[in-house]
């Protein structure tokens, strides 16, 4: 296996991702968005970056601009960046030659909400993985805007305009997991995420599991889950946006 840095430019800013290769390419590629206030170089992504190429999938991990190494300011970051900045991502990582057009999404909490967004403007459909990915960010629109460690003034601001406050209806190829004691998200946003889903789609709820998938247990069975499902629906078909 191994790694590979890349950045992509959005606007005037760079975004900053690194790309974990299997020993066999061309490969599919899995992109991991990370959630709100979060970076690509948790816990939780470079477990995935170990064990993705191990079944054969390529794994990306990058930081949204204002966040970790990608540029840009955290406050002026929205659902409209964040979806701007994966469209760079996978436009950039088109042009690998060790991979071979097939792309996955895999988000958490805000970064699967996003996600969504992204898969819901492309067809052939892009398999999607959300973890305690909310339905709405309604509630966030109480949020105070000056608060460095809540979702900004320009997310506020988005989202009391209802501009994608609610996850698209209609994803196709999405599986939904979540833990039934999540705090942050609660667990009947992944109800409703699964609900509003089309076919084929699943919903996997972890006993016991937080937010954050803090037990090493309860994050190891969303990885496995997460792996199994792109396996399964990265069929060898070229990536090309709706129009």
């Amino acid at each position: 296996m191994t790694a590979k840095r890349f950045s992509a430019t959005v606007g005037s800013s760079e975004v900053v991702g690194v790309l974990h290769l299997p020993d066999q390419t061309p490969s599919p590629c899995v992109i991991a968005c990370h959630g709100m206030g979060a970076s690509k170089d948790s816990d939780k992504y470079l477990l995935l970056a170990r064990v993705f190429p191990e079944a054969g999938l390529a794994l990306a991990r990058f930081d949204f601009r204002g966040s970790g190494e990608s540029g840009g300011l955290y406050r002026d970051a929205t659902v409209a960046s964040r979806i701007a900045d994966i469209e760079a991502v996978l436009d950039t990582l088109a042009k690998e030659p060790e991979l071979d057009g097939r792309f996955g999404l895999l988000g958490s909490s805000l970064g699967g909400f996003v996600a969504l967004w992204v898969a819901a403007a492309h067809r052939p459909a892009l398999p999607v993985v959300t973890w305690n990915a909310p339905v709405s960010l309604i509630g966030l629109a109480e949020s105070d805007p000056a608060d460095p460690y809540g979702p900004g003034p320009a997310l506020v601001a988005e989202i009391k305009q209802r501009a994608r406050a609610e996850a698209p209806a209609g994803v196709s190829h999405v599986l939904v997991i979540q833990g039934d004691q999540d705090d942050i998200v609660p667990p009947a946003h992944g109800r409703f995420l699964y609900e509003r889903g089309g076919e084929p789609r699943t919903l996997l709820i972890i006993r016991g599991a937080d937010h954050r998938l803090t037990d090493p247990l309860h994050r190891l069975e969303a990885v496995e889950q997460s792996r199994g499902w792109f396996a399964r629906h990265l069929a060898p078909r070229r990536l090309t946006p709706a129009g």
